[in-house]
């Protein structure tokens, strides 16, 4: 790994967390495409690893922080995190034997239905006295379990994809949703991270500079949410937009490495 790479890494960290702190969910997508095309790490197999591990760090930082607010329904996240395990294990054996541009081709197009979500997100009202019971259970299990799948598979923490499980298992407000499904972004993005680093596939000094440029980005993120409050819905359409012109670009870039182009 060179300079070059580990200080593009430190400023790819920064916009993600940066985007993260800002707007919430979906900035920690763009984790895997600033590895490949602007870190320049080659094997996109390590560029999944990588951004899992770093993607496990800023979300259990965000998870403090939320906790400290009392914004995380513990049973209910706990549940859905332990079924997604199991599902992110299992999915990132699946990813880890599929060709390396094709998994970034299937990204891309995540990234699009992801954007498709953001762009129609809206607020909950909710009930923030839910607790975890057995009308709920089967619900936050299976949920969880297909969650923690193609979260293992894509190599990212989906936070897009928890947060509205759990307000369809549960009926939890938005604000709680957000907070509980940070523990299980950490769970599933530690498991992928686990898997890949036991195939080698993990570049641990890049995910520490991804992890220390996160960091810093989500406080600045966070700082200007709070200025700009009421126009967070402007700046959510916005990232959604960079997100379909990520995904048109990595699509341009796999089919023509595949050569269907």
């Amino acid at each position: 790994m060179t300079t070059f790479q580990l200080v593009m890494g430190v400023l790819s960290g920064g916009v993600v967390g940066f985007t993260l702190g800002l707007v919430g969910g979906g900035g920690s997508i763009l984790a895997v495409p600033l590895m490949v095309y602007l870190v320049g790490v080659r094997d996109p197999h390590v560029a999944i690893g990588t951004s899992a591990l770093a993607v496990a760090a800023n979300a259990l930082i965000g998870l403090t922080n939320h906790a400290r607010k009392r914004n995380v329904k513990w049973r209910c996240a706990a549940a859905f995190a332990i079924a997604g395990v199991l599902g992110a294990w299992f999915g990132a054996m699946l990813g880890k034997t599929m060709d390396g541009q094709q998994l970034l081709a299937l990204f891309a197009l995540l990234m699009l239905v992801v954007a498709g979500m953001m762009f129609r997100s809206r607020g909950s009202e909710g009930d923030p006295a839910v607790v975890l019971n057995r009308g709920n259970a089967p619900k936050l299990l299976g949920s969880g379990a297909v969650t923690g799948l193609l979260s293992g598979f894509f190599g990212i923490g989906g936070g897009f994809l928890v947060v509205p499980g759990l307000i369809a298992s549960t009926g939890m407000p938005i604000l709680f949703a957000v907070g509980s499904s940070l523990l299980a972004v950490t769970a599933f993005g530690l498991t992928t991270a686990l898997s890949y680093a036991s195939s080698g596939l993990v570049a641990w000094s890049l995910a520490v500079a991804f992890i220390g440029g996160g960091a810093v980005g989500s406080l600045f993120g966070a700082r200007l949410a709070t200025r700009l409050g009421d126009r967070k819905g402007v700046l959510n359409t916005v990232l959604a937009g960079l997100i379909v012109v990520v995904a048109v670009y990595m699509l341009y870039r796999t089919a023509s490495e595949l050569g269907w182009i």
